[in-house]
Order: C-alpha cells, then sequence, then structure tokens
C-alpha cells in the first residue's frame, strides 16, 4: 500500500535547486535521491521554469485548492466559518 505524503513548498523547491545543481544526474537518480517520483521531478521543474517565466512567484507550488490568491483562500475559508456559525445559532 502506498502511503500518500505531503510535500511542501520549500521541499519542491530543493528538489528543484539539487536537479540545477546537478545537472549530471538524470531526472531518475535524482527523484530516487530524493524519494520521489521521477514525473513529480519533471513536474516541479516545468513548474518552476513556467512561473519564472510569466514572473508568477507568488503562485508557484501553491498547492491544493483553485484559489487565485492567499486571499482568496482565506476569504473562503471565512466564508465557510461563517455559514457553520449561522446554523449553529439557528440552534
Amino acid at each position: 500500500m502506498s502511503e500518500n505524503k505531503v510535500i511542501d513548498k520549500q521541499f519542491k523547491l530543493d528538489a528543484v535547486q539539487y536537479r540545477k545543481d546537478h545537472p549530471e544526474l538524470t531526472f531518475q537518480q535524482v527523484a530516487d535521491n530524493l524519494g520521489v517520483s521521477n514525473s513529480s521531478i519533471h513536474r516541479w521543474c516545468k513548474q518552476f521554469d513556467d512561473a519564472k517565466i510569466k514572473n508568477e512567484d507568488s503562485n508557484l507550488f501553491r498547492g491544493s485548492g483553485n484559489f487565485s490568491s492567499d486571499e482568496a483562500k482565506e476569504l473562503a475559508r471565512l466564508k465557510k466559518k461563517t455559514e457553520i456559525l449561522k446554523m449553529l445559532l439557528k440552534y
């Protein structure tokens, strides 16, 4: 059974930097060294390069959810909390 691990933004940035620092290694070797999949390394490097081209560093490796910004994510969280409180007040 495979275990889903949560990989944070800093790990992804470090992984991309590791790949850039070791051009003699293949993507598979980098992935093996870091304990992640080959496709993850490819995806992170592509996302990093795309973000650099578009100057969108703030959205790089944002994570789950389809929020356009941290403010949008916080607004959604507060709206959800407000709805819960309204439901509790009805009782």
